[in-house]
């Protein structure tokens, strides 16, 4: 019985799209449309790099010109894998795993290439949180993030930690910047799919052990357990990078949003008042040399 390759390609669970030599796309399965929120009749034609999946790496780099990993496949004839954050139709960055293969013709010419990309945000772990949070009372409807009451709980819980065990831990205060502006000029649902957009890219960041909330209006808290100085460090810029890279779509254009941050890690004996007051600060520090940044303290 012959196999029926056109039903396996479209029902797999992996996204899998093919490019040309000129990285167009010619083919984009179901898989493809459901972790990237792209249709295949939005894409196909078009090149990877229009504004569609554009690639970054943990720091925010976008790889379309330098490091993609289409393009090496195309340049070298080999297969090329990768950890990368793929730019989702909503706006947010979704973490993926992807496979660059070579396609080859009859007479073992390089025609393009198929790209296989599995997402490895840990939505079961997620879900589950959810779940917890809700039943507790302590989820923020609007980013399915913990909420302000659950973060406070947290910061007791860590501190008590810190004093039994010695374990360290760091706080990332998180604003977006101008989101008065933002909302004034777009409307309060382009404001609402902003912070969902960042509460987003905050999750695909965080560490299972790891805890991100919203503490209020545009704000939010990052709890990083078991962290020194320079961990804290790299974190906080990740999240600062991909947030950089993360947008909200607008009748006629994407619009970048961009935060300021402060990051410091808890001291013994301190309460979690003192720990958020200097994180606070330092967010303010970010605000005042210019917005879009981070300072460590």
């Amino acid at each position: 019985m012959p196999v029926n390759y056109e039903n396996l390609l479209e029902n797999l669970s992996d996204g899998l799209y093919f490019v040309d030599c000129d990285r167009r796309i010619t083919r984009w399965n179901r898989a493809a449309e459901r972790i990237t929120g792209y249709t295949a009749q939005e894409v196909i034609g078009s090149r990877c790099a229009d504004n569609i999946l554009v690639h970054v790496d943990d720091a925010g780099q976008i790889l379309c010109n330098t490091h993609c990993p289409l393009t090496a496949c195309l340049n070298d004839d080999q297969t090329h894998a990768v950890e990368v954050y793929l730019h989702h139709k909503d706006g947010h960055r979704v973490p993926v795993h992807v496979r660059a293969n070579p396609i080859y013709d009859q007479d073992g010419t390089i025609i393009g290439v198929a790209e296989l990309f599995t997402d490895t945000s840990e939505k079961a772990a997620n879900q589950q949180r959810i779940i917890e949070l809700e039943k507790l009372a302590l989820l923020d409807q609007l980013t399915q993030l913990a909420n302000r009451h659950y973060l406070e709980a947290e910061l007791v819980a860590r501190f008590d930690e810190m004093a039994r065990y010695g374990l360290s831990f760091g706080l990332l205060f998180i604003d977006i910047d101008h989101f008065k502006q933002f909302n004034d000029n777009y409307g309060h649902d382009a404001g609402d799919l902003a912070l969902q957009n960042v509460a987003k890219t905050l999750l695909s960041v965080a560490r299972p052990f790891d805890l991100f909330g919203r503490w209020g209006g545009e704000e939010f808290i990052g709890i990083i357990r078991n962290i020194d100085r320079d961990g804290l460090k790299i974190v906080g810029q990740r999240c600062h990078s991909l947030i950089a890279q993360t947008y909200v779509p607008l009748a006629q254009k994407l619009e970048n949003i961009t935060v300021s941050m402060g990051a410091t890690l808890a001291r013994p004996a301190e309460t979690a008042d003192a720990l958020l007051k200097r994180a606070d600060s330092l967010m303010y520090q970010s605000k005042q040399q210019g917005r879009n940044r981070m300072t460590l303290g």
